[in-house]
C-alpha cells in the first residue's frame, strides 16, 4: 500500500493530488527528502483551509495591537507623560493664585498654563482612543506640533516675550511641542501594531471599522481639531505680542523687588521754576485703566496750560509697560514697588498725589508711608475701603480667572487688529489694553486680596496718615445718583485728613471725571492750587 507524505503544515493531504509522485512509484519506498524538490504547479499557494488551523475573525478580541510589547511600552510611556504633565498643570494653576519660588513670569501666566493644558489634553485624547489610530488624528497632531514649534521660536527669539515668559513659559511651550510630536509617533506605532496583528491573526489588514470605532475616530479627530484651532489662535495672539514689543515705552523701566520684575515710570516737565526752586511734582495713579488712557493726555494739557509744572506716573504691575508681579499682590506691596521705582529713578518729590477710583487706595498707602514728601492729595471719585467687597467678590474673581484662561486665544484682539485696524497703542495702553492676559491677571490679583490684605493695608494707612495734609475730593454726580452708598463713603473720605480744602461734585460727569470739560477744568484748578502752596 502506498504511504502518503504529509503536507508542509504537518497534516495529511486531503486528496490524491497531494500525494508525492515518488510515493506512487514503489511500494513502501520512502520519498526523497523534502528539500530535494521545489514548488511546482501542484504546490498549494494558500493554507489548507479544511485541515489546517483557521485564521481568527477580525472581530475576535484576541486581534489587538496590545499583543505587541512595543505598543504596550508606548502606552505605559504615554501614561507616565500624562501624570507628569498633570503635575506641571496643577503647579501652574496654583501659581496664578500663589506664586511658588522660581515660577514667576513677568507677563501673563495664562500663556504657560494654556500650553500645559494643551499638552495634557492631547495626552488624555491619545489614551482615550489609543487602540483606534486614524490618519486624521496624526495630520491634526502634526499641524499642532508645527504651530507649537512656531510659538517656541517666537518666545525664544523675541527679546520681550523671552523677558516676560522666562523659563516657565519656554519650558511649557517646548514640552507641548514634544508632546504633540509624541502623539504622532504613538498613533503611528499603534497603527503599525494593529496592521501586524491583523495580518498575523486574520490573514489581512482590516479596512472596515465598527460603528463604535467610527465614533471613536470622530471624537478623537474633533478633539484634535479643537486643540489645533486653539494653538492657531494662540500663535496669532503671540504674534501680536511680538509686534507690540516694538512699541517703546515713553519712560524708563526699573527693576524692583530684588530684580524680580520691572515697573515703568514716566516723568515730564521742568524740575525747577524760574528762580531755580524745585517744583512740586504731581504723581498720578490711575484707576481701572492705565494712566496713559485719559489721565496722561489731561496731564500733558495741564502742563501746557501752566496749571502744573511737572508730573510723573508709574504703571502698576501688569498694566501697560510694567511687568506682572508675583502673587499675592496687595496695595502695600504695589506701593513699595512704586517707592522703590521712584528711588531708583532719583525722584524725591515733593509730591501732590492725584489718583482716581481704585487707584486712590494705592495713593493713600503711599501717602501714609511718605508723608513728609506729600504736599497734597487730590482724589478723583475714589473707591472707599468698605466697598472693596465688591472688588473682591468671588463671582468677579472667577470671571476674571475665566477671562484669563481664554485670553491667550485673543478673540477680540485678533478681530480688532484684522477688522477694526487697532494697533499696538490700543493693545498696550489704549481701549483694548484690558483684554491682555497681563492686565486681566493684574485685576485678578487685585480681586483676590481686595477684601483681606489690601483692606487691611488701607485701614492701617488711615491711622498713620498725616492729618495736616491738604485734601481735595472731586466726586462724580452720576455715580452719586446711581449709588446711595457711594455718596456716604465719599463723605467719609472727605475726613481722611483734618485739612479738607474742597469737596466738589461734578453733576454730569461719569466715574472718569476727566472725560467731561467741566471735570478737566475743575481738576486743573485744584491741582494748580495744591502745587503752588
Amino acid at each position: 500500500m502506498n504511504k502518503l507524505w504529509p503536507n508542509r503544515d504537518g497534516h495529511e493531504p486531503a486528496s490524491g493530488r497531494d500525494v508525492h509522485p515518488a510515493a506512487l512509484g514503489q511500494g513502501n519506498s520512502p520519498p526523497p527528502p523534502h528539500d530535494d524538490y521545489g514548488p511546482d504547479e501542484h504546490t498549494r499557494l494558500l493554507p489548507n483551509r479544511l485541515d489546517s488551523t483557521p485564521y481568527l475573525s477580525p472581530d475576535d478580541p484576541a486581534v489587538s495591537p496590545y499583543n505587541l510589547w512595543t505598543v504596550r511600552l508606548v502606552r505605559v510611556v504615554t501614561v507616565i507623560l500624562t501624570c507628569l504633565t498633570f503635575l506641571w498643570w496643577v503647579l501652574l494653576l496654583v501659581s496664578v493664585f500663589v506664586t511658588p519660588p522660581g515660577l514667576h513670569v513677568r507677563g501673563s501666566p495664562f500663556f504657560s498654563f494654556s500650553y500645559a493644558s494643551i499638552a495634557f489634553f492631547m495626552l488624555v485624547t491619545e489614551l482615550l482612543f489609543f487602540s483606534v489610530p486614524s490618519k486624521s488624528v496624526r495630520v491634526l497632531s502634526i499641524i499642532a506640533a508645527m504651530l507649537l514649534l512656531v510659538d517656541t521660536v517666537v518666545i525664544l527669539a523675541v527679546a520681550q516675550t523671552r523677558h516676560e515668559e522666562l523659563w516657565v513659559g519656554a519650558a511649557s511651550v517646548i514640552w507641548a511641542t514634544l508632546i504633540a510630536i509624541w502623539a504622532v509617533a504613538a498613533d503611528r506605532t499603534v497603527q503599525w501594531g494593529k496592521s501586524e496583528e491583523e495580518e498575523r491573526l486574520t490573514g489581512r489588514q482590516e479596512t472596515r471599522r465598527t460603528l463604535l470605532e467610527w465614533s471613536q475616530v470622530l471624537l478623537s479627530s474633533l478633539s484634535l481639531a479643537i486643540i489645533a484651532l486653539v494653538v492657531l489662535l494662540m500663535t496669532c495672539t503671540l504674534t501680536l505680542r511680538a509686534l507690540d514689543s516694538r512699541l517703546a515705552p515713553p519712560g524708563e523701566r526699573y527693576w524692583v523687588d530684588e530684580d524680580k520684575y520691572q515697573i515703568h515710570l514716566y516723568c515730564s516737565g521742568n524740575e525747577t521754576n524760574a528762580v531755580g526752586e524745585k517744583v512740586t511734582t504731581v504723581l498720578f495713579e490711575g484707576g481701572d485703566d492705565p494712566v496713559e488712557r485719559g489721565l496722561w493726555q489731561f496731564a500733558e494739557n495741564a502742563v501746557k496750560n501752566g496749571s502744573i509744572s511737572r508730573y510723573c506716573f508709574a504703571d502698576r504691575p501688569g498694566m501697560a509697560w510694567s511687568d506682572t508681579a508675583p502673587s499675592p499682590l496687595s496695595a502695600s506691596m504695589a506701593s513699595d514697588a512704586l517707592g522703590e521705582t521712584l528711588s531708583r529713578a532719583g525722584e524725591e518729590g515733593p509730591w501732590v498725589l492725584a489718583s482716581a477710583g481704585i487707584g486712590s487706595l494705592y495713593s493713600r498707602v503711599f501717602s501714609s508711608r511718605h508723608g513728609q514728601e506729600v504736599r497734597g492729595i487730590l482724589m478723583i471719585d475714589p473707591l472707599h475701603e468698605d466697598l472693596l467687597s465688591r472688588v473682591g467678590a468671588p463671582g468677579r474673581g472667577f470671571r476674571l480667572w475665566l477671562q484669563g484662561v481664554i485670553s491667550p486665544l485673543g478673540f477680540y484682539r485678533i478681530l480688532g487688529a484684522l477688522i477694526k485696524g487697532r494697533g499696538s497703542e490700543d493693545r498696550v495702553w489704549g481701549r483694548s489694553s484690558y483684554q491682555s492676559g497681563a492686565a486681566i491677571f493684574a485685576k485678578l490679583q487685585e480681586s483676590l486680596v481686595a477684601d483681606s490684605l489690601t483692606k487691611r493695608d488701607v485701614v492701617s494707612s488711615r491711622t498713620i496718615q498725616y492729618r495736616t495734609t491738604p485734601l481735595v475730593l472731586i466726586s462724580s454726580g452720576v455715580q452719586l445718583r446711581k449709588d446711595s452708598e457711594w455718596e456716604d463713603k465719599q463723605r467719609d473720605l472727605s475726613h481722611l485728613t483734618d485739612n479738607l480744602e474742597d469737596w466738589d461734585i461734578v453733576k454730569k460727569a461719569p466715574h472718569q471725571i476727566w472725560e467731561t470739560f467741566e471735570g478737566r477744568e475743575l481738576m486743573e484748578r485744584r491741582l494748580k492750587k495744591l502745587t503752588r502752596r
